[in-house]
């Protein structure tokens, strides 16, 4: 899974929206944020605070994102999507409730704006002469050695 970036957490979101880019929005409605406990080593305060951030978002019924965008989304996270069609992200790695859910908002954003971008377009290139005739110089000499291998044959 990705890891978060440090990111200037005032021009990402607010209490209202999430920014991906400058013309797309996700109104923070859409996304749901629970806390719980985090697992691991801390003691006594890690047993007591809810750190943990899980961040769950519809992507497959979300009205704020395009079709291609979504579709994108969706075939490059397979992994990260539930039976309920959520993008369902978690961050436990710091102590801090509130850099738990910064950690999990910039994942998202990443992997959002990483959606934005149309694949490159692959153009059909042709086998270079040189390569196309080194192939069959290997498999000539592999077949000469294979050759000299046999048994050889009985002149009658």
């Amino acid at each position: 899974m990705k890891t978060c970036k440090k990111v200037r957490l005032d021009s990402m979101w607010n209490d209202k929206e999430i920014r991906i880019t400058d013309d797309l929005s996700i109104p923070m409605d859409e996304l749901k944020i629970e806390c719980y406990r985090s697992s691991g080593p801390g003691g006594q305060h890690v047993n007591t605070t809810d750190s943990a951030v899980r961040l769950r978002f519809p992507v497959k019924s979300s009205p704020s994102l395009p079709e291609d965008i979504r579709d994108r989304l969706v075939s490059r996270n397979e992994r990260l999507i539930n039976d309920r069609g959520e993008l369902v992200l978690s961050c436990q790695r710091f102590r801090c409730q509130f850099r738990n859910k910064a950690c999990v908002l910039s994942m998202f954003v990443e992997l959002v704006r990483e959606s934005c971008k149309a694949p490159r377009v692959r153009r059909a290139t042709k086998v270079p002469k040189s390569s196309r005739a080194a192939r069959l110089m290997s498999k000539r000499r592999l077949s000469e050695a294979k050759r000299l291998r046999r048994r050889p044959e009985a002149d009658d």
